[in-house]
């Protein structure tokens, strides 16, 4: 294949684009939205319709892509989207910046769009753009987000057309026995890991690490930080890219906040914020900064009412369990793993880490509402309390929301929120939440065929 030089390993210019389709390298390009549950969703375009077309006009997709639920069925109480309004079309608008090749497909690229309506103005309910808008409001204050997730997942020898199958029962996890930080647990599964690891690099994620975790055949690959939409981009892209390669090797992985009754899956995030200067707010010489101070108390102050940007499904909720390295308590303390915020670095490093979302979490609306927290907190100047010294388990801080009904309830009432993101958006997600609701609440569970089949 002709060496054809590039800005960065696994970023591509469009001139870079246009020389690999030229020698055949690349004929595939991926047109990606991420929709409501953070999923990658959108076209598989030949490059050469790409360079030719989409790249000066843009390309079009079903706006009922943001108004469905995990099943794509079509559901009523969206305002942007309806059998009534004809679902019609909104407009892809590729950002070129996101251009990156993906190794683990033969001869594709990978390019993330922003969505707009016919006449040019944006989705306003669209992830990408909810965070895009929270990130303009802390550079009007002059401030720059960094971020880095750290998402948990589940791997198991069957399939996922085996598991699904099975009924998702009876499945063989990659590992029988806890691995955290065990070297030979890992090594069980390096083959796939490694595999992840060097495919994410060769699409332009900055790859940290991996390591076992609690649950059986549990394990997390991590990556270094970033500004905060390359971050959610990476962790779109690197958890759909993960499935995919599983898929390939035979096997399957789950990302679902709680599995079964041991650990579930988490997605721990770090935020901190720069100056215009570049240079990190949240340390004053050793100690807090007033601006991590604020930002930090608002936290604390919106951590409940935002829940339902952390913790997004019914699953999500079951994750919160004493003593699982879950949260349960609204607290703070300095690298306590018991909190719902932990604070940990120190220096030019000293960042917050969120430990209420799981691995189901959308990581724009996570990020979005930690910065619109950290606002509210910095403009209001909110006190900071006192660390948490100790087990959180056992404290009386406010507890996180036990269920989505509770956390549905808490962000409709939160003028933050409304404040923050708009009326149009509040709205759109809490139609989000009561779909969720109502089908869940019309399912029949094993639970209850166990509970109930023969001894009542």
């Amino acid at each position: 294949m002709v060496d054809i030089a590039r800005p960065e390993r696994g970023k591509l210019t469009l001139d870079a684009l246009r020389a690999e389709v030229e020698v055949g390298a690349i004929d595939t390009v991926l047109l990606c939205i991420a929709d409501m549950q953070g999923r990658l969703q959108g076209k598989r375009l030949t490059a050469t319709h790409f360079l030719e077309e989409v790249v000066e006009h843009d390309a079009e997709g079903c706006n009922y892509l943001l108004a469905v639920d995990v099943d794509m069925n079509t559901v009523d109480g969206y305002a942007m989207s309806s059998w009534q309004s004809g679902y019609g079309d909104f407009v892809f608008k590729p950002d070129m910046e996101t251009l990156k090749p993906i190794p683990w497909q033969e001869g594709t690229a990978l390019v993330m769009c922003d969505l707009a309506w016919e006449d040019g103005s944006p989705i306003v309910a669209s992830p990408r753009q909810i965070l895009k808008r929270q990130l303009e409001r802390l550079a009007e204050r002059g401030f720059e987000a960094f971020v880095g997730t750290e998402l948990e997942f589940i791997v198991f020898k069957d399939s996922y057309e085996e598991a699904w199958k099975k009924g998702y029962r009876d499945l063989e996890p990659a590992n029988h026995y806890n691995v955290d930080y065990s070297m030979l647990g890992t090594a069980r599964i390096e083959p796939l890991l490694r595999r992840i690891r060097n495919s994410m690099a060769g699409a332009g994620l900055a790859v940290e690490d991996a390591k076992g975790e609690c649950n059986f055949g549990q394990h997390e690959i991590n990556f270094k930080y970033d500004r905060a939409l390359a971050t959610a981009d990476g962790h779109t892209i690197y958890k759909n890219g993960a499935k995919e390669i599983a898929a390939e090797e035979g096997c399957s992985l789950t990302f679902m906040p709680k599995f079964n009754d041991r650990e579930g899956n988490s997605c721990h995030i770090h935020l901190s914020l720069r100056g215009e200067d570049g240079n990190p707010v949240f340390a004053d010489g050793h100690g807090f900064s007033k601006t991590f101070e604020h930002f930090l108390a608002g936290q604390v102050a919106c951590l409940r009412e935002m829940s339902l940007f952390f913790a997004p499904n019914i699953n999500s909720y079951k994750r919160f369990a004493e003593g699982s390295f879950a949260p349960t308590a609204v607290a703070w303390g300095k690298d306590n793993r018991t909190c719902s915020l932990r604070v940990v670095g120190h220096g030019p490093s000293l960042r917050v880490e969120s430990r209420v979302p799981g691995g189901d979490v959308n990581p724009y609306l996570a990020i979005s509402a930690m910065i619109s927290a950290g606002l509210h907190g910095i403009e209001n100047e909110l006190p900071l309390e006192d660390e948490l010294s100790g087990s959180a388990y056992g404290s009386d801080k406010p507890h996180v929301p036990r269920t989505l009904y509770e956390a549905k309830e808490l962000f409709e009432g939160s003028e933050v929120a409304r404040s923050s993101f708009g009326e149009e958006v509040v709205g759109h997600y809490l139609n989000m939440a009561r779909v969720e609701l109502e089908a869940f609440e019309a399912a029949v569970t094993d639970w209850e065929r166990y509970r109930n089949f023969e001894r009542l």
